[in-house]
């Protein structure tokens, strides 16, 4: 059998994020993918150094790699649209599931049992630990368009701070005190 899925994988690159904003700094999904497994497994790292968690960071990494590959088949849809209302929200959540079956079909059969729990299975723990990596991610990249002028994100970044800031994850609190004022800083002041 010849699969398709790595091919489709591939394409991730193509899909544009936030569609609805004027960015000075495109972004695609291959590209946000990256830095939400990145921020995950440092949240599960964080977890369990600072906190006494127990979780599998590079399960976490893996799950946060592959968190919006469904979007390969459905695009993005922008989030003012997507949580708008219940029943729009659930009709999405529904597309994504059918689009994650779908990828995981295009697995052979002897890689599928590895997959699933990357593209339709989640366990709870990491699915929270990514989707705080991926709230994460676009307060980032709104606070980047901010430091560029862009004033467009402002209220997109106050928004997402406080989402973070009510998940109530002592990791995420301890990223935002430790790490986030950097990225606000210029190269120089890096140094």
């Amino acid at each position: 059998m010849k699969s398709h899925f790595f091919a489709y994988i591939s394409r991730m690159r193509f899909i544009q994020r936030w569609a609805l904003m004027r960015n000075t700094a495109p972004e695609n999904v291959q590209e946000h993918s990256h830095q939400v497994a990145v921020l995950a497994h440092a949240l599960a790292v964080i977890r369990n150094e600072k906190f006494g968690g127990h979780v599998d960071a590079g399960a976490v990494a893996a799950a946060a790699l592959y968190h919006d590959a469904s979007e390969i088949l459905t695009g993005d849809m922008p989030t003012p649209i997507k949580y708008d209302n219940p029943a729009i929200q659930a009709a999405y959540k529904d597309v994504e599931t059918v689009a994650g079956r779908k990828l995981l079909g295009m697995l052979p059969r002897e890689l599928q049992r590895v997959y699933t729990p990357l593209l339709t299975q989640v366990p709870l723990e990491v699915e929270a630990l990514v989707k705080a990596a991926d709230k994460l991610s676009a307060y980032i990249k709104c606070v980047e368009e901010l430091k560029a002028g862009n004033m467009e994100f402002r209220e997109a970044a106050a928004q997402t701070r406080r989402a973070l800031e009510g998940y109530g994850l002592s990791e995420v609190a301890w990223f935002l005190d430790t790490f986030m004022d950097s990225f606000s800083m210029t190269l120089d002041e890096l140094k």
